[in-house]
């Protein structure tokens, strides 16, 4: 790996002058990065599993053993990007003073999520060991048991393909058709590793598996799936905001070459496992993860200290009009809002977690300007992020005889967003909507979030009297701060 720094004065770079990245260039020159097996299958190639699992099994100690085939989601762009560079890409340290670039060579083979061809050719292959997801929680497609959501017409057509031994369309139906394949092969046991935000995510993903299994009529890979394919639970967390045209200009500062996909991220990174890798795994270890026998204490330190505070200060945030993470936590008054909301969350999570240090060191990392991660990147899927991120911090309190006022600001700034129409996208829109035209709009979109925070009149007169509020000062508000220059 290359591996380089510069100051931080690079946005103004000019355009792309240099090699284009690629391993038979790096080689030319005399800096090989020679593609490693596959054995790790990933779905949802984005800038956060380059920034993440790729990262960590580049730096693993066994990583010439380990080469991963990365498939996209709903846009080929991304592979489209790498498969010229040979899955190469320039990974960006970003602090608050300069840059630190490397490029990783871990992603070998860059495939568009609709190739699903290749996915069950990798899938049936016995030397293919682990995979990994990063799709976002809206793209399980599940309830929030996990089951899938078979009203979802994406769906009801996967099981049409799967039961016609079609092409399913949705992430998980593409993983079912996998494990059906790799079965009916007499290949091992593998482990399943799914890397977003929710609680007892490897659970959940059980759940969605075999229960798309069991309703394509595939009886039998789902008896199979549960009793040979691990589901591991992590806790993931590096923030990796969208790369710009300027990130690609630093990029070719930086290391020399023309990377059309360069990744920009923050210094901090953590991954916290619990799970069974029947068919081996590479040293992640060896390059900072862990692995515990119980992680739940460390997902809801995550859900709730970092993915809960984010959640606030971007619907909070781009009520005020702030744009950033670092701009809205800068603002006295989001910045008191995410400590009264941690402090609500800290009295439900265990001793041992070290929690003064982990929010000091988030304050350290919203502060850093340099890392634009952009509120309205955050703000989408709404409903979904807040259902385990801000909600169990407020039904937490409200058992504890609290009336939860910290976790119900998210609540409220959200819910403005909604009603106002001006809040990011969300899968949920077409309930949303539904929820807009209701006599009582307020309490249907609370209903969607967990139907206990609809039935608590308390929590609900909170939230609409949050949002009446806001809506009167919205104006002085915008006018303050056009006038600071804000």
């Amino acid at each position: 790996m290359t591996d380089t720094t510069t100051e931080a004065s690079v946005a103004s770079a000019s355009a792309a002058s240099g090699p284009a990245l690629s391993r038979a260039a790096l080689a030319a020159a005399g800096q090989p990065l020679p593609a490693a097996p596959v054995r790790l299958v990933h779905l949802g190639l984005g800038a956060f599993h380059r920034a993440h699992q790729a990262w960590y099994t580049a730096h693993a100690d066994d990583a010439a053993d380990w080469g991963i085939a990365a498939f996209t989601g709903r846009s080929p762009d991304a592979a489209d990007q790498l498969r010229p560079q040979d899955g190469l890409f320039t990974l960006i340290v970003r602090d608050e003073r300069d840059d630190r670039a490397e490029i990783v060579p871990s992603i070998v083979e860059a495939v568009s999520g609709d190739d699903v061809s290749r996915l069950v050719e990798l899938l049936s292959a016995p030397s293919t060991a682990v995979v990994t997801l990063t799709i976002t929680e809206p793209g399980y497609r599940s309830r929030p048991d996990g089951s899938p959501d078979l009203d979802d017409p994406a769906v009801a057509s996967d099981l049409v393909e799967l039961r016609g031994g079609g092409r399913p369309a949705t992430t998980i139906g593409r993983l079912v058709a996998g494990l059906d394949a790799r079965r009916w092969a007499g290949a091992a046991p593998i482990a399943i590793v799914p890397c977003d935000n929710i609680p007892d995510n490897g659970r959940f993903v059980r759940a969605a598996v075999v229960g798309l299994a069991e309703a394509a009529g595939l009886s039998e890979t789902a008896a199979w799936i549960r009793d040979e394919v691990s589901f591991v639970a992590t806790s993931i967390d590096r923030i990796t905001p969208r790369s710009t045209p300027d990130d690609r200009a630093a990029a070719e500062i930086l290391t020399g070459w023309v990377d059309a996909a360069p990744v920009v991220t923050e210094p901090f990174r953590d991954w916290v496992l619990e799970g069974d890798f029947p068919a081996g795994r590479p040293q992640w270890e060896s390059a900072g993860a862990r692995f515990v026998d119980d992680i739940e204490p460390f997902e809801r330190r995550k859900l709730w200290l970092l993915n809960g505070a984010h959640s606030l200060l971007a619907y909070a945030g781009l009520l005020r009009g702030h744009e950033t993470v670092a701009q809205a936590v800068g603002d006295p008054e989001l910045r008191a809002q995410v400590e009264a909301f941690w402090d609500a969350a800290c009295r439900h999570l265990p001793d041992g977690l070290d929690l003064p240090a982990y929010r000091a060191a988030l304050l350290e990392r919203f502060d850093n300007a340099r890392i634009e991660h952009r509120l309205a990147q955050i703000g989408q899927e709404g409903s979904a992020k807040l259902r385990v991120r801000a909600v169990p911090v407020l039904l937490a309190e409200r058992a504890a005889g609290r009336d939860g006022a910290a976790a119900i600001a998210a609540l409220v700034a959200w819910a403005a967003l909604q009603l106002d129409g001006a809040a990011p996208p969300d899968a949920a829109e077409e309930a949303i909507a539904a929820a807009r035209a209701a006599d009582e709009p307020v309490t249907e979109l609370l209903r969607l979030l967990d139907p206990a925070l609809a039935d608590d009149p308390a929590i609900v007169a909170a939230v609409a009297a949050g949002v009446a509020a806001g809506r009167g000062s919205a104006g002085h508000d915008a006018a303050d701060r056009e006038v600071a220059g804000a």
